[in-house]
């Protein structure tokens, strides 16, 4: 548009020169020429800022509809992540789930394991204590033999 503002403009102006050496040249010129002219000099600008004006309406209006269009694309990407998000998050809330119960079984087993062990191990006291005092009982028993034992007869050093 700004163009053809241009051209219009510089033909104005080659006119205007144009009808100026005729204006000198020829003593019967018009003078109505030059203000014919002179009233299309100031009827060009205010048709340039209309159609200036028109033009920048027709693209306020593109990108007002391309912002629009951008902000639907937008909205379509936010909804497909938060869409990706749920899933996602759905995923792993079902693997912690997993785990967790996995490891409750772990350490119910090991629990299962260490409750077993204790009382084989309590056991194991037990029987190693009953033999410890069955074995100290025997020895005692022997050693009160010993004693109970008649001394033998004394000889008398004389």
């Amino acid at each position: 548009m700004e163009m053809n503002y241009e051209n219009n403009l510089e033909n104005l102006l080659y006119e205007f020169f144009f009808l100026s050496d005729q204006a000198c040249q020829d003593k019967s010129f018009d003078p109505s020429k030059i203000e014919d002219l002179m009233e299309r000099f100031e009827i060009e600008p205010n048709n340039s800022f209309a159609s200036m004006e028109t033009q920048m309406k027709v693209e306020c209006e593109e990108a007002e509809n391309f912002m629009r269009d951008a902000e639907y694309e937008m909205n379509l990407a936010m909804e497909k992540a938060m869409e990706d998000f749920r899933t996602y998050e759905a995923e792993f809330d079902r693997m912690a789930k997993d785990e967790h119960d996995n490891l409750l079984r772990v350490a119910n087993g090991a629990k299962k394991m260490g409750n077993s062990m204790e009382n084989s191990a309590t056991l194991a006291s037990k029987k190693y204590m009953e033999a410890t005092l069955a074995s100290a009982k025997a020895s005692m028993k022997s050693a009160w033999k010993g004693f109970s034992v008649k001394p033998a007869k004394k000889v008398h050093p004389s």
